[in-house]
């Protein structure tokens, strides 16, 4: 098995690299969490004129074809820089769904995605169903849509949203345009500064063409592209945890107390080993999970669940020992190293916990 990148990968890592410390720090990231769009527009259009918003896309579609070894790359660097921009919410949930799908119009969305013009977000939660994502109580009865969606991520500005719903008794995926009569949402902040929302949908009229997908196509649809959102926000995890340990490791070099660094200190350098440790085993859970996913293996839901469950559980260890290690300066706002245990929180929200993961895991 080749565990190498491949020369085009590892010119996508270079290049994102450079992007992330020439145009996205810290204070950057800051300026656009408190702003009222909670992304930037400047660097979507970036982002469109790299051609990352194409990267998971198929050629028939006008994307490059790139899989979830690239996804994973782009994530993981994402991760080290905090990254807030919708990626996951347009280009991976909505985007990629869109893509497999038999969408009659889905090459215009995918066409408008790719040139940064549009946003568009799928609702699969909901708040009574906790993770049974297959199972909603949002319906279509009378072509009139009814029910309530929640954690819509990027949903305040999304053109076009994908529900989950039931039609005939069959879980079926709509699309239709956040401005539709009877749609209203209610917008909130994460934990890590990402744009959620609550979109109630009342007696909106559905057509037939907007309802794509239904039955066990729409099953496959939905479980297939929350098992890629679920690999992509697990190399995000990777990134945290990397920078984490690394920052660490720098701030505690430099901190003196005692006449010497506090690295000297055997008990800390014991706490940091372990976070090496953890990032380590999670970077090898990470490839394990990309290259089944890669492969389209029987195995490949296993495969993520189990990076997702490593990395909910050991990823908020890792942040918080970097925040204690970091003493007060840790939970300040001024400083990153707490934004990477918020972040680690969140992304173990999404998609499923570490305790619902190791379940599925095991079962």
């Amino acid at each position: 098995m080749n565990l190498n990148y491949s020369e085009e990968q590892t010119m996508l890592r270079e290049q994102i690299q450079k992007f992330c410390e020439s145009e996205y720090d810290f204070y950057k990231r800051e300026d656009i969490v408190k702003s009222d769009k909670d992304f930037d527009e400047n660097v979507w259009s970036l982002f469109a004129e790299q051609g990352w918003l194409s990267m998971p896309f198929s050629e028939e579609s006008g994307g490059f074809g790139f899989g979830p070894v690239e996804l994973s790359v782009l994530f993981e660097e994402f991760g080290k820089a905090l990254v807030i921009e919708p990626y996951l919410s347009t280009v991976v949930l909505s985007g990629t769904l869109l893509d497999k799908s038999n969408y009659s119009a889905k090459l215009e969305v995918i066409e408008a995605i790719c040139s940064g013009s549009m946003h568009v977000s799928l609702a699969y939660a909901e708040a009574a169903k906790s993770y049974e994502y297959n199972s909603p109580s949002c319906s279509i009865s009378d072509m009139k849509l009814n029910g309530t969606k929640t954690l819509v991520l990027n949903g305040s500005n999304a053109s076009k949203v994908i529900v989950s719903c039931l039609h005939n008794n069959e879980l079926a995926l709509a699309i239709l345009d956040t401005n539709a009569d009877g749609v209203s949402q209610n917008t909130f902040s994460t934990i890590d500064g990402q744009s959620c929302s609550e979109i109630i949908f009342e007696n909106v009229s559905i057509t037939e063409e907007a309802i794509f997908a239904v039955g066990e196509e729409a099953n496959t649809l939905l479980n297939e592209t929350l098992n890629l959102a679920t690999l992509c926000v697990g190399a995000e995890a990777v990134g945290c945890m990397t920078s984490c340990y690394l920052k660490t490791v720098e701030y505690t070099k430099g901190r003196d107390q005692f006449d010497q660094p506090i690295s000297n200190f055997q008990v800390l350098q014991h706490r940091m080993v372990d976070m090496f440790i953890e990032s380590e085993l999670a970077k090898s859970l990470l490839f394990k999970a990309m290259l089944e996913v890669d492969a389209n293996s029987d195995e490949k839901f296993k495969h993520v669940s189990a990076l997702k469950a490593h990395v909910g559980k050991s990823g908020k260890i890792s942040a918080q020992d970097a925040v204690q290690l970091h003493g007060g300066m840790g939970v300040s706002d001024e400083m990153m190293i707490g934004h990477y245990l918020k972040k680690m929180i969140s992304i173990d929200a999404l998609f499923g916990n570490a305790d619902h993961h190791l379940n599925l895991f095991s079962s």
